[in-house]
C-alpha cells in the first residue's frame, strides 16, 4: 500500500472528512483491519487565507511546496491537497517534488465523464468559480461549465469563509445554496460540482434532485484507490 501525503487544514473541518473517507474506502476495498497509510500536515488556515485574500499566491505556493517536500522526505508516495482552491498553485508545488499530486479537478472531471455528464454547474470559492486554474481541467475533459451570477458567486463564497470553515451550519444558507443549484439547473447544468471541500457539510444529495458531485468524496476515494492499485 502506498503512503498518502495529505496537505490539510484548509479547513480542518473538511480534512477530517478526508481522513474518514479515505479509511472507509480502504476498509471497503481490503477488508479486515486494514486502514490507510497517511502522513498529514495540517496548516494554520488563517495564514493561507491571508495570502488568498491579498492575492499573494506565490507565497502560498512557497509554503505548500515546503510542506509537500517535507511529506515526500517523510515517505509519502503521492500528495493530496485537501482543498479545491489551493490547486491554483498545484503546478508550482509539483515542480518542487518528484512524487505526483493527485489533482482534485481531474478526479472530478473523470467522475463526471463516467456518469455521462456534459454540462455541469460549479460551486466553490470565488477563486475556484471565476478563475481558470480549476475550470481548465474541466474544459480539457470536454465539459461545459456554468457558474452562478455575480450575486450568487459572492453569497456562495461568503458562506464558505464566514460559516462553513468555522463549522457553522445554517439552514438559511442551505436554502440559499439550493436556490443557486436550481438556477444552475435552469441554466442547463445536468449536475453540480460541490467544488469546495466544505460544501458537503451543508448540502447533501438528499436535499435536491440535481445530481451533486462532492469533490471531497471523489478526491478522498480516488486517493484511497490510488494508494491500493496505483
Amino acid at each position: 500500500m502506498k503512503t498518502i501525503g495529505l496537505i490539510g487544514g484548509m479547513s480542518w473541518e473538511s480534512t477530517a472528512s478526508y481522513y474518514q473517507l479515505i479509511n472507509e474506502t480502504i476498509k471497503e476495498k481490503l477488508g479486515g483491519l486494514h486502514s490507510a497509510k497517511i502522513l498529514l500536515y495540517s496548516v494554520d488556515f488563517a495564514e493561507i487565507e491571508r495570502y488568498q485574500a491579498s492575492g499573494d499566491w506565490d507565497k502560498s505556493a512557497e509554503v505548500l511546496s515546503q510542506i509537500a517536500q517535507n511529506l515526500e522526505q517523510a515517505g509519502a508516495d503521492f500528495i493530496v491537497i485537501c482543498t479545491n482552491t489551493m490547486h491554483k498553485v498545484a503546478p508550482q508545488i509539483q515542480k518542487t517534488i518528484s512524487i505526483p499530486i493527485l489533482h482534485i479537478a481531474q478526479a472530478t472531471a473523470d467522475a463526471l465523464l463516467e456518469n455521462g455528464i456534459k454540462k455541469v454547474g460549479l460551486l466553490g470559492t470565488k477563486y475556484t468559480m471565476t478563475q481558470d486554474f480549476y475550470k481548465e481541467k474541466l474544459f480539457e475533459a470536454g465539459l461545459d461549465v456554468v457558474i452562478p451570477d455575480q450575486a450568487g458567486v459572492e453569497e456562495v463564497n461568503r458562506i464558505i469563509y464566514d460559516e462553513l470553515c468555522l463549522g457553522q451550519i445554517e439552514e438559511s444558507s442551505k436554502q440559499a445554496y439550493l436556490a443557486i443549484i436550481d438556477d444552475l439547473k435552469n441554466a442547463g447544468a445536468e449536475a453540480v460540482i460541490l467544488g469546495c471541500t466544505e460544501i458537503g457539510l451543508l448540502v447533501q444529495q438528499e436535499d435536491t434532485d440535481v445530481p451533486l458531485f462532492d469533490t471531497t468524496e471523489i478526491h478522498a476515494q480516488k486517493a484511497a484507490e490510488f494508494a491500493v492499485v496505483g
